[in-house]
């Protein structure tokens, strides 16, 4: 008998015709004698609704506790109407917010992190034969203040109770049936993988894969929780993501191509060239909650340098304000920003053993006229910041480069 951690996203759980499919399923799970925890999402669109009701309250900026009190109600309706269905069936159940399971996590409102989650509960549940089905992208802080995870959370939760269960497995359902090697909807030759590194997976996902949320993937990591990402209506073996990488002739350079439209580059220019210079920039930025990722220093002839990164584009406006403060501190020329980019990146532990990647992947873009505004690097990838228009061109160009196209199927 396996202890299985199941997590059904949005469109998973749209309708409630879809949560009574995922009953279904759970029972199915159940009657194989396995103990199962369900951690489910809000209904397909429910989150963004209610993020539109709260900016109508206040004039686009709600107060962030007041928004995680609202948000957290979406999953409360999912856990609910799933528990109910699977009673219905016969299935003994049980619904938790994240608050009654106790997931402890930081102050952090609309970014909480996870930082203890009490499983006597769980396990009492489950010791008596019931599915326990639990809210996901929420928890409380030690104030007893709800909070949420950030977008895609649920995730997080998915795999945290996992590991705090020492489960046989976390399931992520959702509406793919597994992770590829690119978008499928950018690149049709696109191919299912079988086994992913979390290393892989973890670049991926924060270089702009939606398969999995980053963080959920570095909590699989740390406590070795195996992780396959399945369909939620579709039979199939998924893509399991595991520690191992495998030492094999057959191992591909590169095994994804991961993509983000949701990113903003701005530039500070004529910055004293003075030791320190970074941190003065970059820590009012930090000091703002706004995460930086790129980053590129060019230093002239005149002994100033300008000073470039990139953020979320939901950063963006907040990035130039606190920029714009700290050029006037510096004396800096001006800040110019740009919304209209794209960065395209290349993951695969391969790269360890295979030089020349990088240049191959310059001379790909190269051939399709595209130019490169920003390059980054580490030991299993490679970055880079274009205009959003050639996105779509871009990927598909290094998807055939890197022979990751599936072979034509006889008659095509």
């Amino acid at each position: 008998m396996a202890l299985i951690v199941q997590k059904f996203g949005g469109t998973s759980v749209g309708t409630v015709e879809r949560i009574q499919q995922v009953a279904e399923k759970v029972k199915k799970f159940r009657e194989n004698g396995d103990d199962i925890v369900v951690v489910v999402s809000a209904m397909s669109g429910e989150t963004n609704r209610l993020i539109e009701l709260a900016k109508q309250a206040s004039d686009d900026q709600p107060v962030p506790r007041e928004l995680d009190v609202m948000l957290s109600t979406g999953e409360q309706v999912t856990i609910a109407l799933l528990t109910m269905a699977l009673i219905r069936r016969g299935v003994p159940a049980v619904s938790y917010t994240g608050n009654q399971v106790r997931i402890l996590t930081d102050s952090a409102h609309n970014k909480a992190r996870i930082l203890q989650i009490d499983d006597q509960k769980l396990r009492a549940d489950l010791k008596a034969g019931r599915v326990v089905v639990v809210a996901g992208f929420q928890g409380v802080d030690e104030h007893g203040n709800i909070t949420t995870l950030g977008r895609g959370g649920s995730d997080t939760t998915g795999v945290a109770l996992a590991a705090a269960l020492k489960a046989d497995e976390c399931q992520i359902y959702t509406d793919v049936d597994g992770v590829y090697t690119t978008d499928p909807r950018v690149v049709p030759q696109a191919q299912r993988l079988e086994k992913i590194t979390f290393e892989e997976m973890l670049e991926m996902a924060s270089l702009g894969s939606k398969v999995l949320q980053i963080r959920s993937v570095e909590f699989a990591g740390k406590y070795n929780v195996p992780l396959r990402v399945l369909h939620s209506f579709k039979e199939g073996p998924g893509t399991l993501i595991t520690l191992d990488e495998e030492e094999s002739m057959e191992q591909p350079i590169i095994s994804g191509i991961a993509f983000n439209r949701d990113e903003a580059k701005l530039t500070i220019r004529g910055v004293p060239d003075i030791p320190g210079v970074a941190f003065k920039i970059l820590g009012p930025v930090s000091a703002a909650n706004i995460e930086v990722d790129m980053i590129v220093q060019n230093v002239a002839h005149d002994n100033t340098t300008d000073f470039t990164f990139t953020v979320h584009r939901n950063d963006y406006q907040a990035a130039q304000q606190v920029l714009e403060n700290t050029a006037r501190e510096l004396g800096a020329r001006e800040v110019v920003g740009d919304i209209k980019i794209a960065k395209v990146s290349i993951v695969g532990v391969g790269m360890r053993s295979h030089a020349g990647v990088a240049s191959r992947m310059f001379e790909a873009l190269a051939k399709e006229n595209i130019n490169i505004q920003m390059i980054s690097t580490s030991e299993i990838k490679v970055s880079v910041v274009i205009e959003e228009k050639y996105l779509e061109l871009a990927v598909r160009a290094l998807h055939t480069a890197f022979e990751l196209d599936a072979p034509a199927r006889q008659g095509d």
